[in-house]
């Protein structure tokens, strides 16, 4: 079976790097000194401390594995790699609301670093999908849970 590739721009490439390190230096050192503490209270059986510690180990772990395996199977996107003849990830696009005339600029990004309220969107998003491959100037319509909006591209940018 094979991995999913995950699509990753420079900056989500360290902003995973970073919070892999920050699990497995500091986290896990966190959660060893809370276990080995709750241990100092005696019965395990009957310790809150001890499980919300354990619980939360084995969810850093989880997260540990996750992010291995993300950044073992992410093809990362450089500059070079963003045109601005179509949209692509990494590009910045700018697109018009035709219902109501507003202008809103997505960064198309992969899925591992999509942060819709900050404005970048994957690339299997409904706003994603429809303006991927899309030159400037086309108009795509997008379905969304309220119906269906039509957005114009204005600009592709690096």
């Amino acid at each position: 079976m094979s991995d999913k590739e995950v699509i990753l721009t420079q900056e989500g490439l360290k902003k995973l790097e970073d919070e892999l390190e920050q699990l497995k230096s500091v986290k896990r050192r966190e959660i060893a000194e809370r276990i080995k503490v709750a241990i100092g209270y005696g019965d395990i059986s009957e310790n809150s401390e001890y499980e919300d510690a354990k619980n939360e180990q084995a969810f850093i772990e989880g997260r540990v594995i996750t992010l291995e395996k993300m950044l073992r199977n992410a093809r990362i996107i450089n500059s070079d790699d963003i045109t601005t003849d179509v949209v692509g990830v990494g590009a910045k696009v700018i697109v018009k609301d035709l219902e109501y005339g507003d202008t809103l600029e997505y960064l198309i990004v992969g899925t591992a670093e999509s942060d819709p309220l900050n404005n970048k969107i994957s690339n299997e998003s409904p706003v994603g999908k429809a303006i991927l491959g899309k030159q400037k100037g086309a108009v795509v319509d997008v379905t969304v849970p309220a119906g269906v909006v039509q957005y114009e591209i204005i600009d592709i940018r690096k």
